[in-house]
């Protein structure tokens, strides 16, 4: 599980989140959908442990830099940034060996054959293309088997299988009981995924709703999206 209370970051006088709170809960996919400048990138950072920031964030009931936090927890960013002198393999046997899996081998071997990068195990970090770096930084994040997963724009730069691919292996890492959290614009891409989605305006949620809460007032999420957005109306949290 993760959960975030009272995240707050401020640069200087930009209030970038405010007092962020909420939960992403196993076995569930979360989105974090909203403008640009909405605050999105700054709170996914903090949650990554990138950043400082004010509040708290727990992974599995740890805070978020600890050593448990990391174990538990796979990150795959919106920019991916691959060592340049290592190869596909050699990513994936230094995570491997970071996180002790065991049999990290075959799973290493089995997650570049569903992501299509078997054949292209001995290129290194500098010679990848933006979709094989996408592709490698998914198979790095999974591989330890994490108990919570966070996407920030997963789908961007991936080809049409690809695509396919990870979205099957997020409603895997569901019925394995992760929790998933998935940052991005593409509503489209992701609205076959999602169970909970959390609009944010200005820094803070202005909206969070349930798939069932959306199906049972007659909305789907793209026009939840624009009612909040396009006013910039903000809604207490239900």
């Amino acid at each position: 599980m993760l959960s975030v209370q009272n995240l707050t970051k401020q640069y200087q006088k930009v209030l970038a989140n405010d007092h962020l709170t909420f939960d992403a809960n196993p076995g569930e996919v979360t989105l974090m959908v909203g403008p640009n400048g909405a605050g999105k990138s700054t709170a996914i950072k903090c949650i990554a442990g990138l950043l400082r920031f004010r509040g708290d964030v727990l992974i599995c009931g740890y805070p978020n830099k600890t050593v448990e936090a990391k174990r538990a927890f796979g990150y795959i960013p919106e920019i991916p940034a691959p060592y340049d002198a290592l190869t596909i393999s050699e990513h994936l046997e230094f995570v491997g060996r970071a996180y002790r899996v065991e049999n990290w081998q075959q799973k290493a071997e089995r997650l570049m054959e569903r992501m299509e990068l078997g054949d292209k195990a001995k290129k290194l970090g500098k010679e990848l293309s933006k979709g094989m770096q996408q592709k490698l930084s998914i198979c790095c994040a999974l591989l330890p088997s994490p108990k919570v997963v966070m996407f920030d724009e997963p789908m961007i730069g991936l080809d049409p299988h690809a695509i396919k691919e990870l979205k099957t292996m997020i409603g895997e890492l569901k019925q394995q009981g992760c929790a998933v959290l998935i940052s991005t614009h593409m509503l489209d891409s992701v609205d076959d995924l999602w169970d909970k989605t959390l609009i944010m305006m200005n820094g803070r949620i202005a909206a969070q709703r349930t798939r069932g809460e959306i199906e049972r007032t007659g909305e789907n999420l793209e026009q939840l999206f624009f009612s909040i957005t396009e006013s910039g109306e903000k809604e207490g949290v239900q």
